[in-house]
């Protein structure tokens, strides 16, 4: 007769992770049942800045994704780096490897592959800005970063177990929103998933971290939907800017150089994590200096 094995009770929900499935519940019933409404110049976006240089059509717009590139290549060389330092635990006195935050790292290896996808997508539609889906595919990528993002605010934020699972949901449920309005012309989804996911982030930025046995990233959520903000203050000033500056640039061409400003913070964060690293590890410092 076999002994039995105890199993684990599951652990009930914190109030901040009730709090936040309810929030993702409240945003899936509203991008369900809202109304359907079709996106303002949808295949004929109002762009100001149609400027070709050597042969490159818009240049300007599609080479202000050069910032997303770099930022995103800079973030994935940090988590290599870090990630690469913690496959031997023993080789690294004082600080051990299940001290770093997992599923928040998990979710940084997201955001800035989702980075360098939307520095491609992104030039990629602005060749051609007046097809739908060049520009579906411009927001898929945005997805992946967003996603990494949520993943990341919720494991600082709310719970370490939920972090990479609702940056997972974000993803599914920003490329349905995706397919909606390619199939559909119903932006509604879109707008909810943007936005919605982007107040919630701004709770989170309230909270406090959660306090775990792992290292924190004391992620600057502020700094993120501060230039978030901009980026969109920018977007809708796209020829009132144009028009200031003298034909210099666009306002559109200023929201993609924010955006990717908004992912500063996250690489601040995980260059102060692989600095603490070389602080425990002096011969590994010494290798990389």
């Amino acid at each position: 007769m076999s002994a039995s094995i105890p199993l684990r009770a599951p652990r009930r929900l914190s109030r901040r992770e009730a709090w936040l499935a309810g929030g993702a519940v409240l945003l899936l019933l509203l991008g369900i049942l809202a109304p359907a409404f079709a996106e303002p110049g949808a295949g004929n976006p109002p762009l100001s800045d149609f400027r070709s240089l050597l042969g490159l059509p818009n240049a300007v717009d599609v080479l202000s994704n050069l910032p997303f590139l770099i930022v995103g290549f800079l973030g994935l060389r940090r988590l290599h780096r870090l990630e690469r330092r913690h496959e031997h635990p023993g080789h690294l006195p004082g600080y051990a490897h299940d001290e770093l935050p997992g599923s928040a790292l998990d979710s940084a290896w997201l955001f800035f592959a989702g980075l360098v996808l939307v520095s491609a997508a992104s030039a990629f539609y602005h060749l051609q800005p007046d097809d739908v889906l060049r520009l579906a595919g411009d927001r898929a990528a945005m997805v992946v970063a967003f996603a990494g993002v949520m993943g990341l605010a919720v494991s600082e934020r709310v719970s370490p177990r939920f972090g990479f699972p609702a940056a997972c949901v974000t993803f599914a449920a920003g490329l349905l929103a995706v397919g909606v309005f390619h199939e559909t012309g119903n932006v509604t989804p879109w707008a909810v998933v943007q936005f919605g996911g982007m107040a919630l982030v701004l709770w989170m930025a309230t909270l406090r971290p959660v306090r775990t046995g792992m290292r924190p990233l004391n992620l600057k959520l502020g700094w993120i939907i501060a230039a978030y903000a901009v980026a969109k203050v920018l977007e809708v000033a796209d020829a009132p800017i144009y028009e200031w500056t003298q034909h210099l640039v666009s306002g559109h061409s200023l929201k993609h150089v924010a955006a990717a400003l908004a992912a500063l913070p996250v690489l601040h964060s995980v260059r102060q994590m692989d600095e603490r690293t070389l602080m425990h590890n002096s011969r590994a410092a010494a290798v990389t200096v």
